[in-house]
């Protein structure tokens, strides 16, 4: 090569370096000091130590293997004399090797060991559960061992088959190529085709592939036991007497054949060999295919309920093992559910009723920001959070939501570098309300009173007024959050510059971060590591950055936690709870594993989809798993960012295994304090995951499993699939009648499953006990159809968390309505059909969710809310407008839960039901008889005082009522609706007597 030639090689192996080698440096400089920030080098330094140490034992391996398969042909190469007159096309190429060709293709295996270690050193984490693995205690059912043998160790015994695989035929192909080049093989060759040194170099690297090709074979045995069937994941009847049998015969073959290779490094007839190839293919073809088949076809598929009947109860057996729905989990009431329901008795469900949630976490992030957003750069996110607090002694679930700083809402120079990364840096408070609440109940769709939530504020104007909040906070500034880390890059610059505070907290204060997170960028060489990482030459010319400054990142609590705990997977929820006074986000982590025997193999993603992520937002993985387990939980602190993992599942032997390999990460779980352990909820993505499941493994006979008629599914989501805009009116009439009856008994329908939702409820191991209990509830549909077929809920209580209990509809008729069946009927009603046509010609209507809630009565409770907001305006938001129920193929639909109650027959307890918080509307319409009842209701007397504003207020209540009441007679008989006019024309004067 010339000099010109050299240096512009030099050049580009330069440039080379500095785009592909630098950056990874940089990157790996700036996560050890994130990790570092965390208190959680140890993680880092494992994962790092690991993956160099694989990385250079496959590269050497494969490198060194190529190696001797070039070394040893050239170092046996014969003596190659060119016959006079006759071409040798390949005399240049050797000759380019020269006399040294290890020199001039050492390239090759360098260049092949470096690709095959940067494949390699991705699987850090099989090696370290490998050394790490915790036993399960458990076996499996075909072949009698621990399950820790295929959680931990058989995927390295595959991956190290893999790569010796690998290895050996790199190894093969570079001895044939160096070999054929110097002449030990010399193709078309009448004579000594093969140098005796070729021959021994070649068989004998095929032998060992072969050697190598049985070891697969008898891995092969295991992982029959997780691969998916047509009816179920694992091992069946073909599977265990044909395939594990023909697996042993391959296995059996291969050493025989490997013997037939290594036979030739003494007997120079290749033909020994080559039968034994074929042997292997044939038998390959002929065991390994035919006979599977054929066993399948003519033994198996005329008989398949009764052959595959054990192997499908392992299957029962083992997925409920892996997922955690076992009878020691999972409590089944069958028979649930009364023929004849009794409203009376359901009205004594007092915890239920006084704790109905109205408010819809995915509908009022709006109304929140709308009314407590403060600044324009301020946020929440689409779907507000739902916790529980105890306030006065009295449990009930909250809305929830920090008030974070929304990159996407700065706006002209607030987008400017400086205000963007060092000026709005963070949030500022908790705001929560009660669910079941709201601050007066409104009175028409064209009214701006009333339906909203009845907030508790908990910021920095409440702490500097010295307001009494509700939910003490005492450091409201949030730094960390899932609407914060939306900013690209996603990074804010803060601490002391020795300028005094810069950082916006009110209109007139700055502030200055004191916390302990963050990485520190006062010297030069952060800077300019942190400026490589985020390509911005600000962070190394700004003189905002002081010797005490830091730089935050990397703040989703989820992400954060996923980067601490890497063999983790995150939950796509996550909610803000105030501990201690400090606003800590909590983050559920889950240990999977996707080779369980026996136990059903499904995708995380397909089992977690819902109508509530389906137009967008953070899913999770789309990867197949066959077990998991919640078995951490973690808080980030929204202000300094601290990340703490809490070993919650400490039996779980996936956790073990890494609490082993990344000692002091996890903490035990009895570092849980009281006050965070009650605000730990059962999570949503586990739920979905064992609903999808439970829909089919609540089959305990594996007949009844084969033909799938004792399976249920999970409902689509009521309020996305039905056609609710402006409903026509039925020709039969009121819900009730034959219009009502063609809706419950229409087929199932498509679209997004339903998602579960958390609320407040009687205890359903205890339905005697007054105490409310957090629940995750859903309901099941029947296979393909729309009734109801059972009731789950799982408990987020402290002493019963995760307690699972499934209420098993009763089989004979009349079935219960299901969601969707509820869902129409309540729509098909005259009078919401009519006033959903009347408001929707100002006003966009929004249904909340669809509640199914047990009663005391072994009966199911539709509780559904909506919320209205004018139309065209974007400064316009949802507020509670109507609740309709359900209650038995009886609908009410009234501005209050009481009122809609005592329409479908419920009599309950006016101040228990209230929804607003001055329980003026219930304690009105105590005397009022329902609509639907042989009397419309009376309006209640109106107050004295002529102008005054409540009695106001209360006259036109009592028209609205007298209103619902003459739309609900009108499919009635005459007399009903004589009295209805009658009732209304009375509250229309008592309004005119005021003075109006």
């Amino acid at each position: 090569m010339s000099r010109r030639g050299r240096a512009v090689a030099i050049s580009i192996v330069i440039l080379i370096v500095l785009i592909q080698v630098l950056p990874r440096i940089n990157s790996t400089y700036t996560n050890w000091l994130w990790f570092a920030s965390v208190d959680a080098t140890s993680v880092m330094r494992t994962e790092l130590l690991t993956r160099i140490g694989l990385f250079a034992v496959v590269a050497l391996l494969v490198g060194l293997a190529v190696a001797a398969g070039i070394l040893l042909a050239y170092r046996y190469r014969p003596v190659f004399l060119a016959q006079p007159g006759m071409p040798d096309a390949l005399a240049r190429y050797r000759a380019a090797l020269g006399d040294s060709p290890g020199k001039t293709v050492l390239w090759v295996p360098v260049a092949l060991g470096l690709l095959a270690g940067s494949v390699a050193q991705t699987g850090w984490q099989q090696v370290l559960a490998f050394f790490n693995s915790t036993p399960f205690g458990q076996t499996d059912a075909q072949f009698g061992i621990d399950i820790s043998f295929y959680a931990f160790e058989l995927p390295l015994w595959r991956s190290l088959v893999t790569w010796l695989m690998v290895a050996v035929v790199l190894a093969f192909l570079a001895n044939l190529v160096t070999h054929y080049l110097f002449g030990g093989l010399r193709p078309g060759a009448r004579e000594g085709a093969l140098t005796r040194a070729a021959r021994i170099q070649l068989v004998s690297l095929a032998g060992l592939f072969i050697l190598l090709k049985a070891a697969a074979y008898w891995l092969d045995r295991y992982e029959l036991l997780f691969r998916e069937n047509a009816t179920f994941t694992g091992a069946g009847h073909t599977d265990v007497n044909a395939l594990i049998p023909a697996k042993i015969f391959m296995f059996s073959v291969a050493i025989v054949c490997a013997i037939a290779f290594f036979s030739a490094i003494v007997i120079r007839d290749l033909r020994i060999p080559a039968l034994a190839t074929v042997l292997l293919l044939f038998s390959a073809l002929v065991v390994g295919s035919v006979w599977p088949l054929a066993v399948e076809q003519f033994s198996v598929n005329p008989n398949r309920a009764e052959k595959e009947r054990e192997y499908i109860a392992r299957n029962i057996e083992a997925t409920r093992a892996a997922y955690d729905i076992g009878d020691d989990r999972v409590t089944y009431i069958e028979g649930w559910g009364s023929a004849d329901p009794n409203p009376r008795e359901a009205g004594s469900d007092v915890t239920t009723l006084s704790n109905v949630r109205v408010l819809d976490p995915n509908v009022l992030s709006p109304t929140f920001t709308q009314l407590h957003q403060l600044r324009n750069f301020y946020g929440f996110p689409e779907t507000l959070g739902i916790d529980r607090y105890t306030i006065d002694g009295e449990m009930r679930d909250y809305l929830v939501a920090a008030r974070e700083l929304n990159p996407e809402s700065l706006q002209a120079n607030q987008r400017d570098w400086i205000n963007r990364h060092t000026v709005y840096t963070h949030g500022n408070g908790f705001v929560s309300a009660p669910a079941n609440r709201v601050n007066e109940i409104a009175d028409d769709a064209g009214s701006d009173r009333g339906g909203l939530p009845n907030f508790q504020i908990s910021d920095l104007e409440a702490i500097n007024s010295g307001q009494e909040m509700v939910i003490p906070v005492t450091q409201p500034r949030t730094y960390f959050g899932p609407l914060i880390a939306q900013a690209d890059p996603d990074y804010a610059i803060v601490g002391d510059n020795g300028e005094g505070p810069r950082e916006y907290d009110t209109d007139t204060e700055q502030y200055t971060y004191t916390g302990e997170g963050g990485v520190p960028i006062g010297n030069w060489l952060n800077r300019t590591a942190y400026a490589l990482r985020f390509a911005e030459r600000n962070i190394l010319l700004s003189s905002l950055i002081g010797s005490d400054s830091k730089i935050i990142y990397d703040r989703d609590p989820r992400d954060r936690v996923q980067k601490v705990a890497p063999w983790l997977t995150t939950d796509t929820n996550t909610y803000p709870a105030v501990i201690d006074g400090r606003i800590k986000w909590i983050v559920d982590g889950y240990t999977t594993l996707k080779t369980y025997p026996y136990a059903e193999l499904s995708s995380l993603e397909a089992m977690t989809a819902d109508s509530t992520n389906e137009a967008g937002g953070r899913v999770l993985p789309d990867e197949k798993v066959s077990y998991i387990r919640n078995s951490v939980k973690a808080t980030v602190d929204a202000y300094d960012g601290t990340v703490d993992l809490y070993a919650f599942d400490e039996s779980d032997p996936v956790l073990q295994t890494w609490m082993k390999a990344l000692p002091g990460i996890v903490q035990p779980r009895d570092a849980i304090s009281e006050e965070l352990e009650q605000h730990l909820r059962y999570p949503e993505d586990l739920f979905k995951v064992q609903r999808e499941l439970l829909a089919r493994y609540q089959v305990d006979d594996p007949g009844q499993f084969f033909t799938n008629d004792a399976f249920w599914s999970v409902p689509s989501d009521p309020t996305v699939t039905s056609s609710i805009q402006n409903p026509t009116p039925p020709p039969g009439g009121p819900a009730g009648g034959p219009a009502g009856a063609q809706a419950a008994n229409a087929g199932p329908v498509e679209g997004p499953s339903q998602p579960p939702y958390y609320v407040v409820v009687s205890d359903p191991t205890d339905p005697e006990s007054d105490e409310p209990s957090f629940q995750l509830i859903s309901a099941f549909r029947g296979y393909e159809r729309e009734f109801l077929a059972a009731h789950m809920s799982a408990s987020s209580d402290p002493d019963t968390y995760g307690d699972i209990t499934v209420r098993v509809q009763r089989p004979t008729e009349p079935l219960a309505q299901g969601p969707n069946q509820a869902q129409d009927i309540m729509i098909a009603s005259p009078a919401i059909a009519e006033d959903r046509r009347l408001w929707g010609e100002t006003a966009e209507i929004t249904e909340g969710n669809l509640l199914a809630l047990p009663l005391a009565d072994d009966s199911v409770l539709y509780v559904e809310p909506i919320y209205t907001q004018r139309k065209d305006q974007d400064s316009a938001f949802p507020r509670l407008l109507r609740v309709m129920v359900s209650y038995d193929r009886a609908v009410g639909y009234a501005p209050t839960l009481y009122e809609a109650l005592r329409q479908v027959g419920i009599e309950a307890d006016p101040d228990v039901v209230r929804i607003d918080e001055s329980g003026e509307a219930e304690a009105e319409a105590e005397d009022a008889a329902s609509p639907t009842a042989a009397t419309a209701p009376r309006p209640a007397a109106p107050a004295t005082g002529g102008t005054d504003e409540a009695a106001r207020a209360a006259a036109v209540r009592n028209i609205n009522q007298a209103l619902n009441a003459v739309r609900s007679a009108q499919g009635g008989d005459l007399s009903s609706l004589g009295r209805a006019l009658e009732d209304l024309q009375e509250a229309v004067d008592a309004y005119q007597a005021l003075g109006n």
